[in-house]
């Protein structure tokens, strides 16, 4: 896979198809093959460039060696609001993103983020407004902590996990992914898949690292209120990581946003889903061209 340098950093990243350029944003410790293929294949399908790549500190891309928080006080902090000493935050990763852009000459993308990568993805819709042509946010929040927190009985399993061997990872990557996994999730496709991550590349103080930098930006409510790009927020009711308070605070901050909403997906991208979210995402870019703004909407889907 080809690394680039962008925002003093070596980010490694893949493309595939040809049309309207859109950048693939991965959520905490996922790599840029954690992206289904299928999904992939559907954007690819619909006419998107699409465009993935390993955060800092995951995959390929740049490993730092600043020593993280303590898992408690990073978890406590995404609750009640703290300053916390890290290395680098949400802003600083939004910047990666639109340094690789830089870095394959795109002045403008379509963006589209899950979890943390949703996180990210609002900060470059935020912060570089002018590199990002519409905002899809899937199973994220605003920061605010008040919504889209994890649920209580998953926030202490993941207080009491141990630490784990490469060896070990597969099994107990998979096993906690069950408690916030909706119930379209399939367990051994799972763990076949993690186990290919994690023979690519296994950095666990990484994954804290990421935590940390959620856990030390700010609340994003107010700044989401200036996006004006064509926003679409994607959540599951089964989230248990990010609760579905999450989807409905982001889409309540952005103006003119379209909230989907799942009854069947938890924190996970389900492939029951893949067609109608990837529809979803193109008609969102396609607002772009039309300079249609309507009201916000909401719409579950049975």
């Amino acid at each position: 896979m080809p690394l680039v340098q962008a925002n003093g950093i070596t980010i490694c990243y893949e493309e595939r198809g040809q049309g309207d350029p859109l950048l693939l944003v991965m959520g905490l410790g996922g790599q840029l093959i954690d992206w289904p293929p299928e999904f992939v294949d559907a954007l690819v399908a619909r006419g998107f460039r699409v465009i993935q790549f390993d955060n800092r500190d995951i995959g390929l891309s740049t490993e730092f060696s600043w020593e993280p928080p303590n898992r408690r006080a990073m978890l406590g902090n995404l609750v009640r609001p703290r300053d916390l000493d890290v290395g680098y935050r949400l802003t600083d990763m939004a910047a990666d993103a639109v340094g690789l852009l830089d870095a394959l000459n795109i002045d403008e993308a379509h963006v589209v983020g899950m979890s943390m990568g949703g996180m990210i993805a609002q900060t470059m819709a935020i912060e570089h407004p002018r590199r990002v042509l519409s905002l899809t946010s899937i199973m994220s929040n605003t920061g605010d902590r008040r919504n889209g927190g994890i649920n209580p009985k998953v926030m202490v399993s993941i207080l009491r996990a141990p630490k784990v061997s490469r060896t070990e990872a597969p099994e107990h990557n998979t096993e906690m992914y069950s408690l916030w996994a909706g119930s379209s999730w399939d367990r051994q496709t799972h763990l076949e898949r993690n186990r290919v991550a994690v023979d690519r590349s296994f950095r666990p103080q990484g994954v804290e690292r990421q935590t940390a930098a959620i856990a030390a930006s700010p609340d994003r409510t107010e700044a989401l209120g200036q996006i004006t790009v064509p926003t679409l927020v994607v959540h599951g009711l089964e989230d248990k990581l990010v609760v579905p308070s999450g989807g409905t605070a982001t889409a309540a901050a952005v103006t003119h946003s379209r909230l989907l909403v799942f009854p069947d997906m938890g924190h996970d991208l389900p492939r029951t889903r893949d067609a109608e979210i990837c529809d979803a995402i193109r008609v969102n870019a396609d607002r772009v061209a039309t300079d249609s703004t309507t009201a916000s909407e909401v719409s579950v889907v049975g």
